[in-house]
């Protein structure tokens, strides 16, 4: 904050605008003023004020959540000596405003529990905070409050208290776990009947089982057992306690997952759940759709839990099958959200019994999974009055999305064929309603890949019968019988008599706008199964090709459609591809043209990207076989093509999503030819060069890592390739040394790197022996810390090539000088560059990079490893040993354990455990 302390005044006036300014500019620039003041350290001084004075809602609110955001993000700003009165002050305020508004207490319960989980000095809070105010019922629900968050907050991800400070709170949390539910169980006897109360309770409950503290012997026998399935039980419990207690009974169910280590509690909850059939049904009569969610919620986790007894003794013990018949009598509901609750379940089951792999077995549990593919067909069913197409994007073109995955997880337990053969049946032996055909032809579609199409009279049956349907069946069913006959492509690609009339059938299909895009996805399946078989259709094909626009499709059916028509075109004879492929071209390039003559005489620049997308699936998949010393089919039609698209770029350099698609194209149409784009090389790189100094895309970046795979090997461009590189990264470390620079752009960081890595696998000599290289390095080991997926994988993959070349006696003749100068780069920068991966693996980057960042320390320690052990044990001693509230971060021992085990691994993954480890200390 500039100009110091603000006054309570000027803070009181922000607060308002940002509630109350009817002005949206008043309202963000309050907001962005209150985000600088949470930032400033007088943040801490002005929401104590704030909340002793208790003017309003709005300003206590703001302060208490201020309180809880410092307390979260910037502890370290406090001296140790003023914790006890933090904790003092805001134990005050919690008592003096409990009345004022729940979510204040919360947010200030949530400022207390990140607290005590942080200070270290503040010895077996639980009990102190018990002691202080159980005598008081006023006092209950804040204590109820903190109590439910304090468990909550020992996962969470705003707080890097570390693996060891963690540990301590758990098991001190464990101990006082009983006092707890002493206290709640009190609290049900002192209240009564308040409802409030009682939510309040199993909230907190629910808070201590997912910690996974609680004893369950001690639980198992517990008066608050009782009472939450005498809640379940009964009709008239009203709906948030319903969900209250519902949410509990899986938090216990969650916790009791180690059914073995925690028999009587499982037991318990396993009887109790069975209790609630009858109760589910009550709640179906009243159409309480929310008690029957909850309900389902509660059985699925049942099964969930006791998953793995029930596959190792279904049907005895806890391994009762009626835990399944409660989960179809759901699936029974008529509304379709009920069933989908269950799909995780279903989903685990089949990996299950998929992995075991027992004939017996799955005889057991055949006939369920059938009565569920009953179901699930039945609820796919549209509504009779449903007119056109089905929606996809809908909340229930999604659930039947859902479905048709769970079907392909489980068919196997029924046998597609089987099953496929079954839904036929259906259609063949009744006149079932259009709602009906349609869900089944669905399901179908859905397994369709899963039958084995060798010799299937059924199959063959099905693909004759489907493209006879008239076109005066619902709309739905003709949508629905495409996508079937696009899912059975491998049958026409076995029977090839099929294609004439299946071809003709998704023709008809493409000229009716609801169908056409699904026509043309049918198409491009086709086309892809059957590459060979539609050749002689090449000319249809082309000829849809040539009026696409002509057609209703969405653009990812129309880029579908080419692709089909590339694919097939790859399989004709060599000599005719240049001019089939100069064919299919033609109309984009013409459309671009047109776009550029428009641009020139009226000064109006219309969006390219259509067609450039479309030229990019076309070069993408036309790839023929051609064999040593042809000329490439493709090579004349891209260099005719280049002058439009070197001249688009121009026109749209300012664009950069344009510029990202120009890019794309001519990546493909170089990876289309190879080498035989030679003659794009000077002036590609001229115009990229000279467009990035102006406009720095960094997908120049990425094109140019294409280019240097494919020419880097090539004597004759190394050097050009070396100026392209050194040309690229002026403009990008200007952008990348602003303030915040990399974090800000992400893309360009991953872009760069990748060029970089290109060049290392290509040409390591050339660039390790130029001057841009120890720039390259020290770019690099700043981003290491870049918690970006991408980016963070590119620099690393980098860094890790870069010390491979050094290794990897590849009996080139350069391998050498590729070891003495990457020797002389690890002298320079190694200790840097470990010191910072260090850092950045404890306090910087997610766990999911860490393997990457192992391969690093591997690769470094394979090629020097005396050296390696020396920084490492460098690089651990400028690490924080304690956490600002006091706690040991990390013990000698920890650090000396941690040295030992990276130093000694004889594979990656050891380093990569060890890091895995080593790290949960701070976080």
């Amino acid at each position: 904050m500039e100009g110091g302390k603000p006054s309570l005044v000027l803070v009181y006036q922000a607060v308002q605008a940002l509630y109350h300014d009817p002005d949206p500019a008043g309202k963000e620039r309050a907001s962005v003023w209150l985000g600088e003041l949470q930032r400033s350290m007088y943040a801490w001084e002005i929401s104590d004020q704030l909340l002793q004075l208790k003017q309003d809602v709005e300003s206590c609110y703001f302060a208490a959540q201020t309180m809880k955001v410092k307390i979260q993000s910037s502890f370290y700003e406090l001296p140790p000596e003023t914790h006890n009165a933090l904790r003092d002050s805001l134990l005050s305020h919690i008592q003096n405003l409990k009345d004022l508004s729940p979510i204040i207490v919360t947010q200030l319960a949530l400022a207390i529990a990140d607290l005590a989980l942080q200070m270290a000095s503040w010895k077996g809070c639980v009990h102190t905070l018990i002691e202080k105010y159980n005598n008081d019922i006023s006092s209950m629900p804040f204590l109820i409050e903190i109590l439910t968050v304090l468990p909550e907050e020992v996962h969470s991800r705003s707080l890097r208290i570390g693996a060891n400070r963690r540990t301590e709170i758990i098991e001190d949390l464990a101990f006082y776990s009983s006092t707890v539910v002493t206290l709640l169980t009190t609290c049900v006897e002192k209240t009564g009947s308040d409802e409030k109360m009682f939510i309040k309770v199993f909230r907190c409950l629910g808070s201590w089982f997912n910690l996974g503290v609680l004893d369950s012997n001690f639980m198992a026998n517990n008066q608050l057992l009782m009472v939450l399935f005498q809640v379940l039980q009964r009709d008239e419990t009203s709906t948030n306690l319903h969900e209250a207690a519902s949410d509990c009974v899986c938090s216990a169910l969650y916790a009791v997952e180690n059914v073995d280590t925690n028999m009587a509690l499982a037991l318990q909850l396993f009887q109790g759940v069975l209790t609630l059939e009858t109760a589910y049904h009550m709640a179906v009569a009243r159409e309480d759709l929310d008690k029957v969610l909850n309900y389902c919620r509660i059985f699925t986790e049942l099964c969930e839990t006791f998953l793995e007894t029930t596959v190792r003794s279904p049907g005895q013990g806890m391994g009762d099958l009626r835990m399944l018949e409660l989960l179809l009598i759901c699936a029974g509901h008529p509304q379709y959200e009920v069933v989908e609750i269950s799909f995780n379940f279903w989903y685990r089951l089949g990996e299950h019994l998929y992995k075991i792999n027992n004939a017996a077995l799955h005889n057991i549990f055949r006939p369920y999974i059938q009565r569920l593919l009953h179901c699930l067909a039945r609820h796919c069913q549209l509504d009779p009055d449903h007119e056109g197409i089905p929606e996809d994007t809908d909340d229930f073109g999604e659930f039947r999305m859902r479905v048709s995955d769970l079907v392909k997880d489980v068919i196997f337990l029924v046998g597609s064929m089987e099953c496929f053969s079954q839904l036929y049946s259906t259609l063949k032996e009744g006149i079932p309603p259009w709602e009906v055909t349609e869900a089944v032809l669905f399901i179908m579609a859905s397994i369709a890949k899963s039958v084995d199409p060798e010799n299937n009279p059924t199959l063959s049956e099905v693909l004759q019968q489907v493209v006879l349907l008239p076109e005066s069946v619902h709309m739905a069913v003709r949508y629905t019988s495409i996508e079937l006959v696009g899912e059975m492509s491998e049958v026409v690609d076995r029977n090839p008599r099929f294609l004439d009339p299946v071809l003709n059938y998704l023709m008809k299909g493409l000229r009716e706008k609801p169908l056409a895009s699904a026509a043309a996805k049918a198409i491009h399946n086709i086309c892809s199964v059957c590459r060979d078989h539609m050749a002689q259709h090449f000319q249809g094909l082309l000829d849809i090709a040539r009026s696409l626009d002509s057609f209703a499709l969405s653009t990812e059916a129309a880029v579908g459609l080419l692709k089909g028509t590339a694919l097939v075109l790859a399989r004709l004879p060599l000599e005719k591809i240049a001019e089939c492929l100069s064919d299919l071209c033609a109309v984009q390039v013409l459309a671009l043209k047109k776009l550029l003559a428009e641009e020139s005489t009226n000064g109006k620049s219309a969006d390219p990207t259509v067609w450039l997308d479309r030229l990019a699936v076309i070069f993408r998949h036309t790839n023929p076989i051609v064999e040593n010393g042809q000329t490439h089919p493709c090579q004349k039609v891209i260099q005719e093509i280049w002058p439009v698209l070197s001249e688009t770029l121009n026109t749209h350099q300012a664009d950069n999503r344009i510029v990202e698609r120009c890019c794309r194209c001519l990546r493909f149409a170089v990876r289309c030819v190879g080498k035989g784009s030679a003659s794009l090389l000077q002036p590609l790189v001229t115009q990229m060069v000279s467009v990035y100094q102006v406009y720095p895309h960094s997908c120049f970046l990425y094109l140019g890592s294409i280019l240097v795979d494919e020419y880097g090997m090539e004597e004759g461009c190394r050097q050009g390739l070396l100026d392209m590189l050194q040309a690229l990264c002026m403009p990008t470390f200007q952008l990348l040394e602003q303030h915040n620079g990399l974090r800000n752009h992400p893309d360009t960081v991953d872009d760069l790197f990748r060029l970089a890595t290109r060049f290392v696998q290509r040409s390591p000599v050339t660039l390790l022996s130029s001057s841009i290289i120890i720039h390259i390095i020290q770019c690099a080991i700043a981003a290491t810390s870049l918690d970006h997926r991408d980016a963070n994988c590119s620099v690393m993959k980098f860094v890790r090539d870069l010390i491979h070349t050094g290794l990897a006696n590849d009996h080139e003749d350069d391998f050498e000088v590729r070891k003495q100068l990457i020797g002389q780069a690890m002298e320079q920068h190694g200790q840097q560059l470990i010191t910072q991966l260090m850092h950045s693996c404890c306090f910087c980057l997610p766990p999911y990079t860490l393997p990457d960042v192992a391969e690093v320390l591997w690769e470094i320690m394979l090629f020097d490893r005396p050296t390696f052990c020396r920084w490492l044990e460098s690089a651990l001693k400028a690490l924080p040993k304690e956490t600002s509230g006091g706690a040991v971060t990390v013990t000698h021992k920890q650090l000396t354990d941690f040295h030992k085990q990276v130093t000694s691994a004889e594979e990656c993954k050891q380093v990569c455990w060890a890091i895995r480890e080593f790290t949960r200390l701070f976080r």
